[in-house]
């Protein structure tokens, strides 16, 4: 189903990019994350955010965009190596998804934009990290994440040339992206309401149109 929707996606993108009132392009800019739930407070993930985006007018004042990209995301812990801290060696997350955020977009004026919507991702890779690397899960463990991830975004997007906009954008999960096996206690850290996906992020926006 995921696949199809990315074949779709393609799809129109192309079709925007030749078609009036549409418009297209490029995205590239890095992503602070952290993990609602498994104890790390603090935006200290850094990841690459890349992708591409198809938007269309409204109305004066309106637009609706889609976008696609390969986004990174997680935890980090800065003080899992020091012994007179609290969080001393409390694993870490590190995380990659495909993500199609879907887009309102109000314009405040002709340059500046906010922006307000839902995003839809598909886990590519995720895995906890120790002192000496990442964790590999027993044989008999079951994996603590979930193949898909559904959150909310906030955002502003400024055009400062003609062809190039700065974007700012704050998302969160609205489920869960991983439950814990309490049974055999591999909780890795995280409380019982489970782990959600928060990230800032800012990207450049490049418009083909």
């Amino acid at each position: 189903m995921f696949k199809k929707i990315i074949i779709y996606f393609l799809v129109f993108i192309n079709f925007s990019t030749h078609a009036q009132n549409f418009g297209g392009g490029f995205i590239l800019g890095l992503n602070s994350s952290q993990v609602g739930g498994d104890n790390l407070a603090g935006f200290h993930k850094t990841g690459a955010l890349i992708g591409i985006f198809a938007n269309k007018s409204i109305s004066e004042l309106m637009s609706f965009q889609m976008e696609m990209t390969f986004a990174q995301k997680g935890s980090n812990n800065p003080e899992m190596n020091n012994y007179e801290n609290e969080n001393y060696l409390k694993p870490d997350i590190s995380s990659s998804y495909i993500e199609l955020p879907f887009l309102l977009q109000y314009h405040q004026n002709e340059d500046l934009k906010i922006e307000f919507g839902l995003l839809a991702a598909y886990l590519i890779d995720a895995y906890y990290n120790d002192i000496n690397g990442k964790i590999p899960l027993s044989n008999n463990q079951i994996n603590p994440f979930i193949d898909y991830d559904f959150g909310i975004l906030l955002g502003i997007d400024y055009k400062f040339s003609t062809k190039f906009t700065l974007n700012t954008r704050l998302s969160n999960s609205i489920k869960p992206i991983g439950s814990e096996d309490y049974i055999n206690n591999t909780n890795f850290n995280s409380s019982r309401k489970g782990k959600y996906n928060s990230v800032l992020s800012f990207a450049i926006h490049y418009n083909l149109s």
